[in-house]
């Protein structure tokens, strides 16, 4: 039976049609090219253990027209992954309207988005600030994205290859795997970005087991229409710096990059880079998304870059003003000359928001 109602419907219980669907409009869409967007992302993370619903849209004959994936936290919705998602919004056919307050109805008071992708229909009310999203154009390899790459750019990528002579003098050979399956590593890439959110003050995001279990789990798809990659860059027998991202077709998002702080010195971060764009063409990928922030790699690395947008849809007036006050304190943490304290504060205050 085709079902005909919309709303919010548990993951598990979406038809095989509406999966279907799901694919057919994502891939008729190149604005829903980020993993992010693609069903299987959101049924890793509800076989993670955090449990997906998907609100959903139909047209006259029960097809699906519109789907959002999201948590049920409370009264509050959040983007699938949340908060590890760095592309959201909904998948829409062509001439499907999103209507945001169709969302807040029975139990769910809001719909709260902090990497919504700029020009989602209607959302303009609720957006309470925006950010760049960089990314690589890496097609063609390293020659294709000097091509395309600011000065800065090209200067990282020439003094990452004298770095890499440099770390051969002194620790060994360089060794760079692409796309490893090694649990062993991502376990250690976890570790070291655990001790990255310690050292910074940053919310932990491994310290729910089931985020654990979702990247344990990706790194086991070995579609490449979707799944995990994990690369790593040895010189001898010390690790370099690694990375764990998603990628689907010829997108991969740049997610959990780490490396050994005792090697900050030898750049190690774009060393890593380098030797993944150089094999772009032989893994298929032509575009790195590195996700929101200005940070000073994104800014050198980047040839391009989309807006993200922060906010919360929604009928409370009282809700929306506290949450734009709680953003002014969040701004004004960051850039206190109060310094540390203060931003670790903002960093609790975003991670609740």
């Amino acid at each position: 039976m085709t079902p005909t109602a919309n709303g919010l419907v548990p993951l598990e219980h979406l038809a095989d049609q509406d999966i279907l669907a799901w694919h057919r409009i994502r891939a008729g869409n190149p604005l829903l090219d980020s993993p992010y967007f693609h069903p299987d992302f959101a049924r890793s993370v509800h076989d993670s253990g955090s449990p997906v619903h998907v609100y959903v849209e139909r047209g006259p004959a029960g097809d699906a027209t519109l789907l959002l994936p999201c948590h049920v936290s409370g009264g509050l919705l959040r983007p699938v992954g949340w908060p590890g998602a760095d592309f959201q919004g909904p998948i829409a056919a062509p001439d499907t309207a999103f209507q945001p307050l169709d969302l807040i109805a029975g139990r769910v008071r809001g719909y709260a988005f902090d990497h919504l992708l700029t020009g989602v229909d209607r959302c303009e009310p609720w957006i309470e600030s925006r950010q760049p999203s960089p990314f690589l154009e890496i097609g063609g390899a390293l020659p294709g994205y000097l091509e395309r790459a600011s000065s800065a750019g090209r200067r990282k990528m020439t003094e990452a290859r004298r770095l890499v002579a440099m770390a051969e003098r002194n620790l060994g050979p360089l060794r760079f795997a692409a796309d490893t399956v090694d649990h062993d590593e991502l376990a250690r890439v976890i570790e070291l970005k655990r001790a990255q959110y310690a050292s910074t003050g940053a919310p932990d995001y491994f310290a729910e087991p089931s985020r654990v279990a979702l990247v344990h789990g990706l790194l086991d798809r070995r579609d490449p229409a979707f799944g995990g990659m994990l690369s790593t860059v040895y010189a001898g027998d010390q690790l370099l710096a690694a990375h764990f991202g998603i990628r689907a077709d010829r997108v991969l998002h740049w997610w959990f990059p780490v490396y050994d702080p005792a090697l900050g010195q030898l750049s190690p971060g774009w060393i890593l880079l380098r030797e993944i764009i150089m094999r772009a063409d032989e893994l298929g990928i032509t575009r790195i998304d590195l996700g929101r922030g200005d940070d000073d790699f994104k800014r050198r690395a980047k040839t391009g870059e989309v807006e993200v947008c922060q906010g919360l849809v929604t009928r409370s007036s009282t809700r929306l003003a506290a949450r734009r006050l709680q953003r002014r304190l969040v701004t004004a943490a960051k850039t206190s000359p109060l310094g540390p304290q203060l931003r670790q504060i903002s960093r609790r205050l975003r991670g609740r928001a």
